[in-house]
């Protein structure tokens, strides 16, 4: 798969994909390689079927990691060996709906009162009241918080998207 995979990365790069997300890619693909041992430009759409067969029946997949796989096969058909058969016959699997855990207004003081360090408690606060992803908090700078206009700037977060959130009093 080597020369594959190369191509791979570069069309992934080219296109402007996050290192993890060619990671995750090239590893889906590297994957359903293995599982046939045969070179992927003589797998057809029937071995595609058979492998999404195989994640739910027997690995017992969960659907995100079987949409992901789904993504990766589709990029490398029609990106990278630019197959003349249409990729949108792959299908997705149904995804999942879960209702979040919501903490109690006690829940929530407890935790911030177990956090002993206050550098800590104020970033769970920070978190906790802006929606911010652990790795939004972490890149933080003081001039992010705009206290006059009570908005956090997030610079970069998921997707390469900047955005604004408010500031919880």
């Amino acid at each position: 798969m080597g020369q594959f995979r190369d191509r791979m990365d570069e069309e992934l790069r080219i296109r402007g994909y996050s290192t993890s997300t060619r990671e995750c890619y090239v590893r889906c693909v590297r994957n359903f390689v293995r599982h046939f041992m045969r070179p992927p430009d003589q797998l057809t759409l029937e071995h595609i079927r058979q492998y999404q067969l195989h994640l739910t029946r027997e690995r017992h997949v969960a659907w995100t990691y079987f949409n992901q796989v789904v993504c990766a096969l589709r990029f490398f058909y029609r990106e990278v060996l630019k197959t003349d058969w249409e990729v949108r016959h792959i299908p997705y699997q149904k995804t999942g709906r879960k209702l979040p855990e919501i903490l109690s207004p006690e829940e929530v003081a407890a935790l911030f009162k177990a956090t002993g360090n206050l550098k800590h408690r104020t970033l769970l606060m920070t978190m906790y009241s802006g929606g911010l992803r652990a790795s939004e908090v972490t890149r933080l700078r003081v001039s992010d918080i705009d206290r006059q206009r009570s908005v956090i700037r997030i610079e970069q977060g998921k997707g390469r998207q900047d955005r604004y959130v408010m500031l919880s009093p």
